[in-house]
């Protein structure tokens, strides 16, 4: 077994309902250095920090070869499984998603972020072609001999406001997260949502370790755990807390040189 291999596995196991792992995301090599001394357990880049932080918007607006080479530098800048926020593989179809992991793979990681939504377009792709779209991901990844945790997203939840989240959403996302289990995803990512009967539902309802973003408003990591979460990953949150914190010590040493 390859130690990329090992380090998925190891990355797989961190995973577990109501005990879950913490991912605090990152953007580069440095700021993937300063999580793992912090003593994180893994590593986890957020497409829109990684983006922002290189000067392009969030969307795959950054170049695929861009995202590659700061996914491989991070790889190389700690020794931690690295799981790669994919978006869409930058691909529609299916051989196009197979060829964008393999080169991803690598690079290194060992876990991707796979979304539902049409990057560039409207809506969600239909459940039974989001699945295909999973299947030639794990297709990619099993040709790699690389048991890699593919984290099936679902934007469910992120394109309506909080307080519209139902149990007719949550039906859909319980059904989106049966198909992607059977077409070879390992987890199931639900960001946006908040409401602490819906997550506890999901949890139940899914074989699947569930995957929370912890952004303002959601319930602290320890509710999280309880109602039976296996990730909780921060996004954008690190990102957006250190650029308003260097606008602001910026703007103080500009206010004392007046």
């Amino acid at each position: 077994m390859t130690d990329q291999a090992r380090r998925a596995e190891s990355f797989a196991d961190l995973h577990k309902k109501g005990d879950p792992v913490i991912l605090f995301n990152i953007w580069d090599a440095g700021s993937a250095a300063a999580v793992r001394d912090a003593g994180a357990q893994a590593i986890a880049t957020g497409s829109a920090p990684v983006a922002m932080a290189q000067g392009f918007a969030d969307g795959q607006k950054i170049p695929l070869e861009v995202a590659l080479d700061n996914a491989k530098r991070i790889v190389n800048a700690v020794d931690l499984p690295v799981s790669l926020d994919f978006e869409g593989a930058y691909a529609q179809d299916p051989a196009g998603i197979a060829e964008n992991v393999s080169r991803a793979l690598d690079c290194g990681v060992v876990g991707f972020n796979f979304e539902d939504q049409i990057i560039g377009g409207e809506g969600l792709y239909p459940v039974v072609e989001q699945a295909t779209r999973i299947e030639a991901m794990r297709r990619a990844c099993e040709a790699a001999s690389v048991p890699v945790f593919i984290n099936a997203r679902t934007d469910i939840f992120l394109k309506a406001p909080a307080d519209t989240h139902d149990d007719a959403m949550l039906d859909e996302a319980i059904a989106r997260a049966a198909a992607f289990e059977a077409a070879g995803a390992s987890g199931f990512f639900a960001p946006g949502l908040k409401d602490e009967a819906l997550i506890e539902r999901l949890c139940a309802a899914t074989a699947l370790p569930v995957n929370i973003i912890a952004l303002p408003g959601t319930p602290e990591t320890p509710r999280l755990a309880a109602l039976g979460v296996a990730r909780v990953s921060y996004g954008p949150v690190p990102y957006r807390r250190m650029i308003a914190w260097l606008t602001e010590q910026a703007q103080d040493v500009m206010k004392s040189a007046d």
